[in-house]
């Protein structure tokens, strides 16, 4: 019998996955992963202590040999191969999802539609690399029809790797931005390394959604099983982005209006995706609408909080130039009489970073925003300057000398990449705010 049949047989007899000693859940499968900083194989005797029902190991000096240890050449290679080895043989539909910006609203939103006739799995929280895809895949059961898997990536060669796991039978890319220049070396890079998910659905038979607005991706998915959406008039999906006088987002797909409580124009485009799956898959147009009105974010992507009678938008689970620009442009076009913005350092830029983050200073002044305060070592060394500008070095300067005459703002963005944690802001906020 092949080791990967015999792993997989010993898998399917556990609780579950786990990489993490600390987090031993009873009866299940510990994978020794090794990292900069760890090695999980000096945790293996803790994790069977714990409970573990079997360990996978490639450093043997660290446990003796016994019927629950599986010894390998590579952990991580052998959980990749694991996950692959569980998706062939449950075989449901697998939709791939990448891009610079909105991949998680776009599958999160994908996933409300299509779970109101599917039974389906997707990816949670960030586990959209190399570790969290297969963990993904190998939480799938017989039970599912359809997996939506997320794929994240900062270098060349990622997002192909990741398809060899999770073998998409669809794909769908958001957009190409400015994110992880610094692992892409540019812009082209950053589009060579997303369509690596179109190459694959080509050279496999896959079929694509494609944003038929978006010219480059356009050009990039011809010659493939692919259907369109948007307003052009070539899409399989003609839809109109309507203009309301009201914040909440609308568009209408056939004379069917289908209305979402998402802040943000740029997220019209996601939720198009969602509508165009929801209609591939042929769930009911009332069951799409219903999803579409009932998503709202509430993990620090676009969410709306209200603190007394001030709206904050909350974006701090990641920032890059292209997604900091769409956000500013956004908040500028909502009607609150004051506006301030509150802004992270972006990360990943390479040596284009001093330059990109004197860019968004410039638009932010160019909007006529009424108060810019940047936070990060980042924003402080940028060369642009404005009676508007206040730049603090950190979290803690920004709550010790933030001016708390700034009630009368009642609309504040609150931006930036996902290590500011600018979500710590708001216990600030209602503290100064809230009488």
């Amino acid at each position: 019998m092949k080791k990967i049949e015999k792993l997989y047989s010993a898998y399917k007899q556990t609780s579950g996955v786990s990489t993490d000693s600390r987090k031993i859940i009873k009866g299940c499968l510990f994978f020794a992963l090794k990292g900069p900083n760890f090695d999980g194989n000096k945790f293996a005797q803790s994790a069977l202590d714990k409970g573990a029902k079997y360990v996978v190991v490639d450093d043997e000096g660290y446990i003796k040999k016994n019927d629950k240890v599986f010894l390998v050449k590579d952990t991580l290679m052998a959980l990749q191969s694991l996950a692959a080895y569980h998706r062939k043989k449950l075989n449901p539909t697998i939709i791939g999802i990448t891009g610079s910006n909105g991949k998680t609203t776009t599958k999160e939103l994908i996933r409300e539609v299509l779970s109101k006739k599917y039974n389906t799995h997707f990816t949670k929280g960030n586990y959209n690399n190399h570790i969290g895809v297969p963990l993904t895949l190998l939480q799938l059961t017989k039970e599912h029809e359809i997996g939506i898997i997320e794929m994240g990536a900062n270098h060349l060669k990622e997002i192909e790797r990741l398809c060899s796991i999770s073998l998409p039978n669809w794909g769908y890319i958001t957009n190409f931005g400015k994110a992880h220049i610094e692992g892409f070396g540019n812009e082209e890079g950053v589009i060579k390394g997303k369509s690596e998910l179109y190459n694959y659905l080509k050279n496999y038979n896959g079929k694509i959604l494609v944003n038929a607005d978006d010219k480059k991706q356009l050009s990039l998915s011809k010659n493939s099983n692919r259907f369109l959406f948007g307003t052009d008039l070539k899409a399989n999906f003609k839809i109109k982005y309507l203009n309301t006088e009201t914040q909440e987002l609308q568009i209408n797909y056939n004379n069917v209006i289908f209305k979402s409580p998402l802040h943000g124009k740029y997220n019209l485009a996601n939720i198009a995706a969602a509508i165009s799956f929801g209609l591939l898959f042929d769930v009911p147009l009332k069951l799409i609408q219903k999803s579409i009105l009932d998503y709202q974010s509430d993990n620090n992507r676009s969410q709306k909080l209200m603190i007394n009678k001030t709206q904050i938008i909350l974006d701090a689970y990641n920032a890059n130039p292209t997604s900091m620009e769409a956000a500013l442009n956004a908040f500028a076009g909502c009607k609150f009489f004051q506006k301030l913005v509150v802004l992270g350092d972006m990360f990943e830029l390479g040596s284009q970073s001093n330059e990109e983050h004197d860019s968004i200073l410039r638009l932010c002044i160019k909007l006529k925003i009424d108060k810019i305060c940047t936070i990060g070592h980042n924003f402080k060394k940028a060369s642009v300057e404005n009676d508007s500008i206040y730049k603090f070095e950190n979290l803690e300067s920004f709550i010790q000398k933030f001016d708390d005459n700034s009630s009368i703002f009642n609309g504040v963005l609150i931006k930036g990449s996902r290590a500011m944690q600018l979500e710590n802001l708001i216990p600030f906020f209602k503290k100064l705010w809230v009488i």
